[in-house]
């Protein structure tokens, strides 16, 4: 890709994607998150199930757009690259074909939290910090740092992040539902390169449909959702994978194991 994008595919429909650009902290310059954006479609056409995003800067995930950047543009001045980048990437988060994780080794702010909040799930490490300075730099979010992330950690929290537009601790928007795992600092991509192994050996089109209800439950009330949500159940239960598994599975109940020896045990962090 370049050296600014490194697009890696560790197991067969996994990929992970690393941003390493130091010279700037890895703020969002229109250049790299125009390379970002084509290494996550090349991911999925390359047949990527699971995404990690990663950086390569230590202490630093993804940062807010780059200044210099955003405001060349609205005042017509030179730019790094096309400024689409951010749009592109956030449509292909949307994409249900590909399970994307953050693996967030540092800070992030602005631009580069609303690719996080994007994502499915969200891997972050005790040292890292989230925030939506907007305010303080006189302007507001964009791309979903008020509307999406008061759906993930509610609008009390969400309106103390972006009125004062101070950063909060991993630990703290983890406790608030926001962070799937926090884990020790050094750890973040390796344990979502882990859970991405994992997710890709799930049954591709139940992944699928999953990921699918969980987009359209964003835009539905409740009682259309579960319309929708039944309408792909029944989209998926007579395929042959399915099939497969409720047979194989019902093999191992009735010889006598339980379900936490079939599913595995549960994790709390």
């Amino acid at each position: 890709m370049s050296e600014i994008i490194k697009l890696e595919h560790p197991h067969p429909g996994v990929a992970v994607i690393t941003m390493t650009n130091p010279e700037i902290c890895n703020f969002g310059s229109w250049e790299a998150i125009g390379l970002l954006a084509d290494a996550m479609t090349e991911a999925r056409e390359a047949g990527a199930r699971v995404c990690v995003l990663a950086s390569g800067v230590p202490g630093h995930w993804f940062q807010h757009a780059w200044l210099r950047d955003l405001r060349a543009m609205v005042t017509g001045k030179e730019m790094s690259g096309e400024p689409s980048g951010f749009f592109r990437a956030l449509g292909e988060l949307r994409n249900a074909n590909v399970v994307y994780i953050a693996a967030i080794n540092g800070d992030c702010n602005g631009g580069g939290a609303e690719l996080g909040w994007a994502c499915d799930l969200r891997v972050a490490e005790e040292q890292a910090a989230f925030g939506q300075p907007e305010v303080q730099i006189a302007l507001a979010t964009g791309i979903g740092g008020t509307s999406r992330l008061a759906r993930l950690i509610g609008r009390t929290a969400t309106a103390e992040l972006v009125l004062d537009g101070a950063p909060m601790t991993a630990r703290r928007i983890y406790e608030l539902g926001g962070i799937n795992r926090l884990v020790t600092n050094g750890q973040a991509t390796d344990i979502s390169v882990a859970w991405a192994k994992r997710l890709a050996a799930r049954p591709a089109g139940s992944l699928k449909v999953l990921k699918q209800m969980l987009l359209d439950n964003d835009e539905l009330h409740l009682t259309d959702a579960l319309k929708n949500e039944q309408k792909l159940f029944q989209s998926v239960v007579a395929s042959p994978d399915a099939l497969d598994g409720m047979e194989k599975l019902q093999a191992r109940f009735d010889a006598g194991e339980s379900p936490r020896a079939v599913y595995g045990e549960p994790s709390d962090s």
